[in-house]
């Protein structure tokens, strides 16, 4: 398997561990909510139900991002060569090598680490159509774009 795909997969991994996580963390707060039984305070049951809602709410709030972003790495075809930096490009710079994708963080692959990152991550913006030997900015600081596949 050559390197994109490999980071590919790696991305999709990430996302497919955070929408399980999700998934789990919404239904443990639905069996808080279910377990809460009434007692004669009252006050103490409604409180405990909407803490477990709130929670829930909140899981179900990650769970829509994560799906989201399975779509936007399910829109990049790993396979397609890239000239220019756009979705889907393995970028290597003189600040590191970037895959533009997901924001899914450090990825090891072949023994070297390169950092996914979403195409409206600063890094990502600052290069965007640029080709390889070109220069950007970021951070105030010249980056040279050594490769792009």
């Amino acid at each position: 398997m050559s390197l994109k795909p490999q980071l590919h997969a790696l991305c999709l991994a990430y996302v497919q561990e955070r929408i399980a996580a999700c998934q789990a963390a919404i239904q443990a707060a639905q069996e808080s909510a279910n377990s809460e039984t009434k007692s004669s305070a009252g006050d103490k049951y409604e409180t405990g139900r909407a803490m477990a809602q709130n929670e829930r709410d909140r899981n179900a709030v990650q769970l829509q991002q994560a799906l989201q972003l399975q779509g936007e790495v399910q829109r990049i075809n790993p396979e397609l060569p890239c000239d220019t930096v756009r979705p889907g490009a393995l970028v290597a710079t003189s600040m590191g090598r970037f895959y533009i994708s997901i924001s899914a963080g450090k990825l090891t692959a072949e023994g070297q680490d390169y950092f996914a990152v979403s195409a409206a991550a600063p890094v990502a913006a600052a290069l965007a159509g640029k080709r390889a030997g070109e220069q950007a900015a970021f951070n105030g600081k010249p980056v040279r774009i050594e490769s792009i596949v």
